[in-house]
């Protein structure tokens, strides 16, 4: 079992305030693999001082001396992917060759893409008389979820420390274990004491704290709306910068002219990825009305072909959801779904053969979705699909942008300039088009109510900065 019994606040490990705890529950198991301190007031204070503190130098210093401390953390992250793959396997349930070359793999792309970003802040802009600088905004604090344990807090750490700015971190009660094992690394690559700072509690009391401390200059989140809400709420009242990385509910459209069966398969596989888990998940495949039967055909045989099973067996492509409200959440859905009317195709409320211990959940798959069914309105974040069939590519169009959400997408075409002339239409911040991979360099957030701001890449590094005009 993995047992933290400190905070890592001002370059050491320290000892909480309170005698509270968390435990961290493997949900392929159910059993206790973890357990970290659960934070109050006094923690957050303590790390927002150091995080204080150090900026007066921190933000200071060179670019040179920013790249430099990067690199040696991005060569740590790289050497050690494999136990960041085993630490997401665990406390997360993905299976563990996919967790190292995602959960890892994802982690060692974003650290890497930073080694050079700090010289972006040493960019001068003329304007006329005005000399335009960039500067850090100050201390941040960050608040990340369980679904992506490392990935979603380098998307924060890496610009942040570009920039110049100092940081505390509030990972998920339920994956804290990597971030525990991040802040090791950081430590070792040697960063000086208080620019990065570690505070493991529930978001109503840290997270809350972190939110309206009067010394803290933004905070980020990644997470739900509902705590989107709740963060900009909290942060309004000392008018501090925030950026909120929430939902999504994305549609794939698959025009007329595509490959209807590559489409429909890569969304029933896709949808298994991560436990459907991912906030970005392509979850409304919305296809020719003639050509539903062959979709269903094709993501059915790619869901089924999907062996579920725990973290650490053999051959396993999908695990178990992350939490039994995860669970409930995720299999409360599919019933509502199954009254709302639509065809299940596949999948369904039980859990997979055998898989009576763990939070496992079947691959389940929709057809004759109408867009007003909350099946294909809200966000579920689990291995659920939702085959939506239409009639004209305009309404296709309002289909895929008729929802709070403005995440992601995808389109599919036999046509790449009338596949690309759709993707402009749909009102997300990310389009894939005919099966375009991720790319970590690129910025990545929403339109609507999937968040304010970007990150990831040198568009992220944005985030982090004030803009200064010099009068000359």
């Amino acid at each position: 079992m993995q047992t933290h019994d400190k905070f890592y606040i001002n370059g050491q490990w320290a000892t909480p305030h309170g005698s509270d705890t968390l435990q961290v529950i493997d949900p392929s198991t159910e059993e206790v693999c973890g357990e970290v301190p659960s934070g109050n007031d006094q923690d957050v204070n303590d790390a927002v001082a150091a995080a204080k503190e150090a900026f007066k130098t921190w933000g200071q210093s060179s670019a040179a001396e920013r790249s430099e401390l990067i690199k040696k953390l991005s060569d740590l992250v790289t050497a050690n992917m494999q136990k960041i793959g085993e630490l997401c396997a665990l406390e997360l349930g993905t299976p563990l060759q996919t967790s190292i070359a995602v959960h890892g793999g994802m982690g060692v792309g974003v650290v890497s893409s930073y080694v050079d970003v700090p010289f972006d802040m040493e960019k001068e802009e003329q304007l006329g008389n005005s000399v335009v600088i960039k500067e850090p905004v100050g201390v941040c604090a960050f608040i990340t979820p369980w679904n992506f344990p490392l990935h979603q807090i380098v998307a924060k750490v890496m610009p942040a420390l570009a920039a110049g700015c100092t940081m505390l971190l509030k990972p998920s009660s339920d994956t804290p274990l990597t971030a525990y094992y991040f802040a090791e690394l950081v430590h070792e690559a040697g960063f000086p004491p208080g620019v990065f700072n570690l505070v493991t509690g529930p978001g109503r009391t840290v997270g809350e704290t972190m939110s309206t401390h009067p010394d803290v200059d933004m905070v980020s989140l990644t997470g739900s709306t509902e705590a989107g809400r709740r963060v900009m709420a909290l942060a309004s009242e000392t008018v501090k910068r925030v950026g909120l990385e929430l939902g999504g509910k994305s549609a794939s459209v698959v025009l007329d002219d595509a490959d209807v069966a590559k489409a429909a398969g890569a969304a029933g596989g896709s949808i298994c990825m991560n436990s459907g888990q991912v906030c970005a998940a392509l979850s409304r495949l919305i296809v020719p009305r003639d050509k539903q039967d062959e979709a269903v055909a094709a993501a059915k045989a790619a869901a089924e072909s999907v062996k579920v099973g725990g973290a650490f067996e053999e051959g396993v492509v999908m695990g178990p959801v992350a939490s039994k409200a995860q669970l409930d959440s995720v299999v409360g859905y599919i019933q509502q779904g199954i009254d709302e009317g639509a065809t299940l195709v596949t999948g369904g409320t039980t859990p997979p053969e055998g898989r009576n211990t763990g939070y496992f959940v079947q691959p389940t798959i929709f057809s004759d979705v109408k867009n007003d069914m909350v099946i294909a309105q809200d966000e579920i974040f689990g291995p659920v699909l939702a085959i939506i069939p239409y009639d004209t590519e305009e309404e296709a169009i309002e289909i895929a942008n008729d929802s709070i959400f403005g995440l992601s997408g995808a389109v599919w075409s036999g046509d790449d300039e009338r596949a690309k002339r759709v993707a402009k239409q749909i009102r997300t911040g990310q389009v894939s088009v005919n099966g375009g991979g991720f790319n970590v360099n690129a910025p990545f957030g929403g339109y609507k109510q999937s968040g304010i701001g970007r990150e990831l890449g040198p568009h992220g590094l944005t985030e982090f900065t004030e803009m200064k005009a010099m009068q000359m």
